[in-house]
Parts: C-alpha cells; structure tokens; sequence
C-alpha cells in the first residue's frame, strides 16, 4: 500500500488521552504465562478511541495481542473505519512495538498518514509513521483483479 513518509500530527492532548487508554488496558491483561502485559488504545479518524489488552491462552499461538482486541472492539462497535494512530503500553524494561502479525491487522484499517507510538510506564513515547514501520505492506489493494 502507498503511504506518504509524512504521518499526521496528533496533538499532545489526544496523545494524552491515548496512553491513559492504553495504559488503563494494563490492569486487564490476562498474562499468566508471559507475565507481560500489553495495552493498545487505538485512535479512529472520527476521534474515537478503542482499547484492547493481550488475553494469553495455555496454548500459545491461541492468545490475542492487545492490538488485535482494540480492533476487534472498533469492528464490533462501528463496523471498519480508518485508524489514525495506535499507542502501546507495556510494563517491560524497552516499549513493545507491534509485532508482525499485528503490524499486518493494522495495516488492513490503517489511514495513509497513521502514527504508531509505544512508550513502557515510566518511558517517554516513541513515535514512527506507520508506512516505516511496515513499509510495503500486502493489503487489499493487492488481491484486486485476483481471480476474475
């Protein structure tokens, strides 16, 4: 997908208001195994915020990142919209960036100009524009004209 290098900006009291959102996420991971816990709060082109926490199952590959609850709270709320902005939270020592899996579940809602940001507790957000942080993204864009 094309995206421009340049995201949006996002204003420091909507960045505020999305690591209160994600860092409120915390205190509902379920992390038994990873002792990990992983907050996203997800900001939507209308305003709208969405959260999520990681829910870990004692079979691995079953658990949900935090991320992907977010979306799932966005779809379930409103039906797909773009996403301007994603901000993670975590309690561990360096901020816990999206990983692969996440990165391509955004990339289906993502806007051309969203912002990633990640900052531990006690830290001080990191940001990345989204098209750097997956750049050359497979998405829809790419299955058009498929089998017709």
């Amino acid at each position: 997908m094309n995206r421009p290098l340049i995201a949006a900006e996002i204003s420091e009291a909507t960045l505020a208001q999305l690591r209160k959102a994600a860092e409120e996420m915390l205190k509902r991971a379920y992390a038994p195994y990873s002792h990990f816990p992983v907050g996203a709060a997800l900001l939507t082109g209308s305003g709208r915020i969405f959260q999520g926490c990681n829910i870990e199952n004692a079979a691995y590959p079953s658990g949900l990142c935090a991320e992907a609850v977010a979306i799932g709270q966005m779809i379930a709320t409103l039906g797909p919209m773009p996403i301007r902005a994603a901000y993670i939270a975590c309690k561990g020592h360096s901020p816990a960036w999206p990983c692969g899996s996440c990165r391509q579940r955004l990339n289906e809602f993502a806007s051309p100009t969203m912002w990633v940001y990640t900052a531990t507790l006690a830290g001080n957000p990191q940001r990345m524009a989204f098209s750097d942080l997956l750049p050359n993204g497979f998405g829809a864009v790419d299955l058009q004209g498929i089998g017709q």
